[in-house]
């Protein structure tokens, strides 16, 4: 008897979860109708789409100037972006460690890296292209931050979860705080940094073909001037230039990571 009792409530019904989810797809249909979603609308998106795509075809590869200095604007937005961004972010990331500094210090700290995470770089770069002009400086300076607000987060992360042993053993010794994050904390996630900075300058080469949509330089001016011209065409030169640069530098990432490992 107290064998079936048992079974009887293992498999009990979750009446909070059947709750949950039945309250999750009333509010999903209420959604659908509010935001005027429905099949007609979309099957008649994909005829305009095909439409629209061919007008695309073939692409136009006639004004490769202007595609190409587009290009490597973008290329020098995301690596001076990336480089400026890893540069602030291990400082930031040491202050926001709670298992290296007090509280006093790391609470800010962290609360500096959620501000930098709160807003799309999209957002930011407007605010930067509002701020200080047209231009791949406001671009850089978006990617910046965004570039801080995700590797600070990783690095203070990745710091907090090491062994407290070394650390303990150097205290001991009587070695300053430098010296401990030498030899105590910089071996213990050097892999993970190198691996998380990789990540961030392939994450910035696609992110900065989009801060150009906003004014913030690089190719992404270039896209949307075509797109207000209607020079579809050319829209697709530019988006297959795009697509072969990522997955250029995926490859490149990808190989980095194999040699480090």
């Amino acid at each position: 008897m107290s064998g079936g009792a048992a079974a009887r409530r293992a498999f009990a019904p979750n009446r909070a979860a059947r709750a949950g989810l039945l309250a999750l797809a009333l509010y999903a249909a209420y959604a659908f109708a509010a935001l005027d979603i429905g099949l007609d609308r979309l099957l008649g998106g994909f005829g305009e789409a095909g439409r629209f795509l061919g007008h695309m075809v073939p692409p136009n590869f006639a004004r490769w100037e202007l595609l190409l200095e587009g290009m490597l604007e973008s290329l020098q937005i995301a690596f001076i972006a990336s480089a400026a961004g890893i540069a602030l972010s291990l400082p930031v990331a040491l202050l926001a460690s709670r298992n290296l500094m007090p509280w006093w210090v790391s609470g800010p700290a962290r609360g500096f890296i959620g501000l930098c995470r709160s807003l799309h770089y999209v957002i930011v770069a407007i605010l930067f292209v509002k701020a200080i002009g047209f231009g791949a400086l406001a671009g850089v300076c978006a990617l910046v931050v965004a570039s801080v607000g995700f590797i600070a987060k990783l690095f203070a992360e990745a710091i907090e979860e090491i062994s407290p042993k070394p650390l303990e053993a150097m205290r001991a010794t009587g070695a300053g705080f430098l010296a401990v994050l030498l030899y105590a904390v910089l071996p213990q996630v050097a892999s993970r940094f190198v691996g998380f900075c990789i990540y961030q300058v392939d994450s910035n080469l696609r992110n900065s073909t989009m801060v150009g949509m906003v004014g913030a330089g690089g190719i992404g001016g270039t896209l949307f001037a075509a797109f207000k011209r209607f020079d579809f065409d050319f829209v697709a030169a530019i988006l297959i230039v795009i697509i072969a640069l990522i997955f250029a530098a995926e490859l490149v990432a990808t190989r980095v990571r194999a040699a480090l490992q």
